[in-house]
């Protein structure tokens, strides 16, 4: 395991070149250890509207936009290229700063490559069409860039989320400010240095500056210089962000919030369920979107499949990212920590029993960083707030369920509709339960997707818009419709 790490100090990336910001510095720490990782700019609004002014001035250039999509292309493959051999690396940072198992880190580099690989072949299938209507009337329906976007990325998966949005938008042709969170600026900047190598890319396409959401956040989201806003983060961020945006009417793209229902019925393939539904809680201790947070196990199975899961839960080894045999990290922050065992407590007040995990971990090295054992709670209602909430850490909320009424009605009873599994070998089952959970992705007999090529985004509080797939590149154009009248055109050029 490594234990000594240079602490690096990182600047702003605007308009092609690294500048110093006049605001103080915020750092990031790793959350195994309380050590410091990284420094970087606590920007200013100064530095935000700079920014935008060379996003804005870059795009209305037509420096990229107007570039063969072919050009887009090729820029955004090398910049998969470069994220492929750099892995080792940025591995290790990614991990330092979020705390993640280094496994997991690469897999979350890799999956940013892949994306960036995507959307470059998809940046030379930007199509749109032309409807004849007879005679000289001729309609051209074009897809064009949406202009300047702002791009605000989590802290959970900060190099893939990012992707997911920084992707499409090069291929689409518009110019992005990234601003990325407290906890993150050492892993992004780094990325962002990547980009910057890439001479394809002209100076001002990408631009990226750090610091605090309440003052250069709030201030990109309002900035009459933006088009577009893309926000992967809370459900209450995400409905301040649509209030700012709704003075100027500003295209916003919004990934909040989860509770995913990962729900298992008597005839799965139950050693292939088990495995799936202990990962899609307890993977990055619980502090994914996506996490299978309510367990929904039909009545005649619960109690055996809940044994083995408990067993499974109390096995998993918690440490230290940087440590090969880890399998869960810590959580973020202390705050983070105290917001967990805050939800820990009201599921207790409420009722609900834990049946195994439950605290912080204090032992030996672990009592420096921000521990939680994983956490399973059983007898849980559905009123209580741990199965309404999302609680963005290493706890599980254990239901029984009758049939395929009753876990649609249950999986269906909160605000969120981003996510969730299905576990079965019917097909009548599987078909019910898809159409009837009224979530943005359900995965069947798996979790998580495969590849780029498909959409993710939620139903109702958990989101707008798409992300990844053909989907999330059409976020990022505005369509456009030319109408020609030929015959009049010809006359007026003859006379």
């Amino acid at each position: 395991m490594q234990t000594k790490h240079a602490v690096k100090t990182y600047s702003n990336y605007v308009g092609g070149k690294w500048l110093e910001s006049k605001g103080g510095t915020i750092e990031s720490r790793n959350p195994a250890t309380g050590a410091p990782v990284a420094r970087a700019p606590s920007s200013t609004t100064d530095d935000a509207a700079h920014a935008l002014e060379e996003a804005r001035r870059t795009f209305d250039s037509g420096a990229w936009g107007s570039k063969r999509p072919s050009e887009r292309a090729k820029a955004l493959g090398e910049v998969s290229d470069l994220i492929r051999k750099e892995i080792e690396d940025l591995s290790v940072l990614l991990t330092l700063e979020t705390g993640k198992p280094l496994a997991d880190a690469k897999g979350e580099l890799t999956n940013a490559a892949n994306v960036l690989e995507y959307y470059a072949s998809a940046a030379r299938h930007i199509v749109g069409r032309v409807p004849r209507y007879g005679g000289s009337d001729v309609s051209l329906v074009v897809h064009e860039p949406v202009g300047v976007c702002a791009l605000i990325v989590p802290w959970n998966s900060p190099i893939s989320l990012l992707s997911w949005k920084l992707g499409p938008a090069l291929a689409a042709g518009c110019t992005v400010l990234v601003k990325p969170s407290g906890y993150t600026p050492g892993i992004t900047m780094e990325f962002i240095k990547l980009l910057s190598a890439v001479e394809g890319i002209p100076p001002g396409v990408v631009n990226a500056i750090t610091g605090p959401g309440e003052t250069v956040g709030t201030e990109i989201v309002r900035s009459p210089l933006v088009d577009k806003i893309s926000f992967t983060g809370s459900t209450e961020t995400g409905k301040k962000i649509m209030e700012t945006a709704a003075s100027s009417l500003k295209k916003v793209n919004l990934e909040c919030g989860g509770k995913s229902a990962d729900i298992i019925f008597d005839d799965a393939n139950l050693d292939a369920a088990l495995p799936s539904a202990v990962w899609s809680i307890f993977r990055s201790a619980g502090q994914s979107c996506n996490a299978g947070s309510r367990l929904l196990v039909q009545d005649s199975i619960y109690d055996s499949f809940l044994r083995k899961f408990r067993q499974a839960a109390e096995a998993i080894h918690v440490g230290n990212g940087l440590q090969p045999d880890t399998e869960m990290g810590p959580l973020i922050s202390e705050s983070q920590l105290k917001r967990v065992m805050g939800y820990v407590q009201s599921g207790l007040d409420d009722g609900a029993r834990i049946t195994s995990g439950g605290a912080r971990i204090l032992e030996g090295e672990l009592s420096k960083g921000y521990f939680v054992q994983p956490t399973v709670f059983e007898g849980v209602e559905r009123p209580m707030r741990i199965f309404q909430e999302e609680i963005f850490g290493p706890v599980v909320c254990v239901l029984p369920f009758r049939d395929e009424d009753d876990a649609i009605a249950i999986a269906n009873d909160t605000r969120y509709g981003l996510a969730g599994d299905v576990w079965s070998r019917s097909l009548t089952r599987i078909m019910k339960v898809s159409q009837g959970v009224r979530t943005g992705t359900l995965w069947v007999n798996r979790h998580l997707n495969p590849g780029p090529e498909v959409p993710f985004g939620g139903y109702k509080q958990s989101g707008l818009g798409r992300e990844t797939g053909m989907e999330g590149l059409m976020e990022f154009l505005q369509t456009k419709h030319i109408s020609l009248q030929l015959t009049d055109s010809f006359d007026r050029v003859r006379r």
